[in-house]
């Protein structure tokens, strides 16, 4: 199984969020694949492909890790693209509890499976896109100067830059599987495995 454990928003943040996207990008023809909403969260560990007789171990190390946590508080807050390629929205609030409970997890995976996830999540995201390439020679040059963003993406992340949506309690992390490309339009589909409440 190729799991990984996640903070998802309530429903009235991901309603401001939604709200906020619509009016960002009414009238504007932006080259962004969006994703499908009920996938939007937080990752915040990556434990790979699990050996089913692993699963549990996991589950158990990461209730453990739950429960040592203290609920805190996070906010969706501005955005960016990484590598020219990926729109996000960011956090802001108590980020070192999240990154504290990521590095915690981080851990508890490698002492159940061999997986090592070597990207450090210093920067909690929700993903909203995928910038489309249209074949177009700016969006190929685009891709080979990623310090450079297409005129559009850049107008849509410099008009979010300002969001900032209502804050929330993060008092609960999801255990998610995932299936890349099985999802609607392509993308991923997720299936929530297990839960577990902060503190």
């Amino acid at each position: 199984m190729r799991l990984f454990a996640s903070v998802r928003p309530p429903v009235p943040v991901l309603d401001h969020l939604r709200d906020a996207l619509a009016l960002t990008t009414a009238g504007v023809d932006a080259p962004v694949r969006w994703t499908a909403e009920e996938n939007w969260h937080l990752t915040v560990a990556f434990f790979g492909e699990v050996p089913e007789g692993a699963v549990p171990d996991l589950l158990g190390a990461v209730a453990e890790v739950a429960a040592r946590t203290t609920p805190f508080e996070l906010r969706l807050r501005g955005a960016g693209v990484f590598s020219g390629r990926t729109m996000w929205i960011g956090t802001s609030g108590q980020t070192e509890a999240m990154a504290t409970l990521a590095a915690a997890l981080r851990q508890a995976g490698e002492l159940v499976s061999s997986f090592r996830d070597t990207r450090e999540r210093m920067r909690p995201h929700l993903t909203v896109g995928r910038v489309v390439d249209d074949g177009s020679a700016a969006r190929r040059a685009c891709a080979r100067d990623r310090s450079r963003l297409p005129g559009p993406v850049d107008h849509l992340v410099h008009a979010l830059a300002l969001y900032e949506g209502p804050s929330w309690r993060v008092g609960e992390l999801l255990v998610e599987e995932s299936w890349p490309g099985q999802g609607r339009g392509g993308g991923p589909r997720y299936a929530v495995r297990a839960s577990a409440r902060l503190g």
